[in-house]
């Protein structure tokens, strides 16, 4: 009995000790890859990417359903009066849609005289627009007619009634456009340059008609490539007819939000937020992001219960729909919220970047690089509004999340670019309640919002190198001590004297181009405050709190890369 208490005392040592080991930030990456199953994130991204998802479906709730069996199987139990249950606890959230839920069934147009369809859902499941009505069975045949733009804004009623509306343009403004004018319904082309729709002729991007009528029998039809020319040819020989079958479903509901916590063992107010969106189609945007959560949740699980890594604040994982999910978790409890120290979005994260074309990207919180885009930095074609210097967000979680990333990608070979902030995705709640929040993403990806975003678009290994990195950042600041906090400071202070010097060469060109040097010196200026703010801010890393080393340290980097600035200042003259 002696012998086998001596034997677990041993090897509870033996435990702690290795956690103790692997709380640096170098033996994170060893535990994280050997762990992270790229296969089990592969099968969920399998399963949630044949499902159409709109919040409150049933594609949506089953992949909430999924997940939520993954958190059990890991060993997370579920809520009974919290969070405080145990230190692996998750709960479902359900709350009434203020409107109906939508799913799409079958769509088939056929232009009459033709034996193969126009478009079908089978191949095209993106062509019938979100919160289209079914056509009576059998569906309807009636004349297609063309109006431009501008057509469309003074419709003649007597010409357009019982008839079918194309255009070349917003599927939304055709619908409304039918609506008035008793047409029984519209058919749209619009596909952005950067998807190559003249190389990706079947493409259809996804999005809806705005209207949640569940009585209307009218439709809206998103065309392709092929099809809006297949249609325009035929409509150059003379009247054309089409035959066209829709079926959808529209019914109350209510919106899923599932969340599941790592709780900190010594700062459990304190936490990390992960978040996924589960709506839209599409494999890569987001059941990539949904994929790469869930296997990131279970690791975590296996990790704590193994005793080789224990977090000292708290982690949590959420999935919803983008951005009102993760804007009514941080709003909806203030004390909470308070609490909230960073928030990381995934969102297409599992790009098989050769086959979509989109990159790897850390879209970075507003920096100088968002008021002036040069050298290295560039905005996707997503695009982003050129920010001042009042939107700043000066903040070390810039850098320490792409020097995970490109820790990551060094042994292996991954490629990782980052963006100046553009917004659109669940790191922008973060952002308005003035908390660190970014965004890990792939563009431009030629089968954005199209119904090619399908699971052979999708790398596993490219879903592994996004949930290691993000864990070993959410380990990394959720568990750091002194150590890490000194090791941080001085990438950071690293990090700010590369910018800063690749600043002043780009500066050096632009004034032999005719740039006011005082302009030069003015951004360097504007780098400099950024960095040494964003280092001043590294106080709340460790968890034990500041201390004298630390806060000696922060001194001399702010002190060095100031001291650096006035020589690139004088340089510029």
């Amino acid at each position: 009995m002696i012998k086998n208490f001596l034997c677990a005392v041993l090897a509870l040592s033996a435990s702690l000790a290795y956690a103790q080991k692997a709380n640096t930030i170098d033996n994170y990456y060893p535990l994280l890859r050997k762990t992270f199953i790229e296969a089990n994130a592969f099968k969920t991204v399998a399963f949630v990417e044949k499902r159409w998802r709109v919040p409150g479906n049933s594609g949506f709730n089953e992949s909430i359903y999924e997940v939520e069996k993954i958190l059990q199987a890991a060993g997370y139990k579920k809520e009974v009066k919290g969070e405080a249950d145990g230190p692996l606890t998750y709960r479902l959230e359900t709350r009434e849609l203020r409107q109906p839920t939508w799913e799409p069934v079958n769509a088939t147009v056929t232009i009459e005289g033709e034996q193969q369809p126009l478009l079908k859902f089978a191949t095209n499941r993106n062509m019938l627009a979100m919160y289209s009505g079914s056509t009576p069975a059998g569906g309807i045949t009636a004349e297609i007619i063309y109006l431009d733009r501008a057509s469309l804004k003074t419709a003649d009623p007597e010409k357009v009634k019982g008839k079918i509306i194309f255009t070349e343009g917003s599927i939304g403004q055709a619908y409304q456009a039918a609506i008035k004018n008793g047409a029984l319904g519209a058919m749209a082309y619009s596909m952005p340059a950067y998807t190559q729709p003249e190389k990706n002729v079947n493409s259809i991007q996804f999005t809806g008609v705005g209207n949640q009528d569940t009585l209307s029998h009218n439709f809206g039809i998103l065309l392709s490539y092929q099809a809006k020319e297949r249609l325009k040819a035929a409509l150059q020989k003379g009247p054309v007819k089409v035959h066209v079958e829709t079926e959808s479903k529209m019914y109350t509901s209510k919106e899923l939000t599932l969340l599941a916590n790592a709780r900190g063992t010594v700062k459990p107010d304190e936490r990390f937020v992960f978040s996924a969106h589960v709506q839209e189609p599409g494999a890569n945007d987001n059941a990539t992001g949904v994929g790469t959560l869930g296997e990131m949740a279970r690791i975590t699980a296996e990790l704590i219960k193994q005793k080789k890594f224990e977090p000292a604040r708290t982690i949590t994982f959420l999935w919803g729909v983008e951005i009102s999910s993760t804007a009514r978790y941080i709003k909806e409890n203030s004390e909470r919220a308070k609490g909230i120290k960073w928030g990381m979005s995934l969102d297409m994260v599992g790009e098989y970047v050769t086959k979509t074309g989109g990159t790897f990207l850390i879209e970075k919180m507003p920096d100088p690089s968002a008021i002036w885009t040069r050298g290295a930095d560039k905005h996707t074609e997503w695009g982003g509004s050129v920010l001042t210097e009042k939107d700043m967000f000066p903040h070390y979680f810039n850098d320490v999340v792409l020097n995970r990333c490109k820790q990551q990608g060094k042994d292996n070979g991954w490629v990782v670019k980052s963006n100046p902030f553009e917004g659109g995705s669940d790191h922008t709640p973060f952002l308005e309640a003035k908390i660190p929040g970014l965004l890990m993403w792939h563009f431009t990806d030629v089968f954005y919002h199209t119904d090619a975003d399908r699971l052979d678009m999708v790398s596993p290994q490219e879903m592994k190198n996004s949930g290691v990195s993000a864990l070993a950042t959410a380990y990394t600041l959720t568990a750091a001590n002194q150590a890490i906090t000194l090791s941080l400071i001085a990438e950071l202070e690293k990090n700010a004297t590369d910018r800063l010097q690749a600043e002043y060469e780009l500066g050096l060109q632009a004034i032999k181009a005719g740039s006011p040097a005082a302009a030069e010196k003015h951004k360097i200026d504007v780098w400099t405050k950024w960095y040494t703010d964003a280092i001043g801010k590294m106080t709340d890393i460790n968890v034990d709190g500041v201390t004298e080393p630390i806060s000696s340290r922060i001194a001399e980097a702010q002190q060095k890369i100031n001291g650096l600035n006035l020589k690139l200042d004088e340089g510029l003259k």
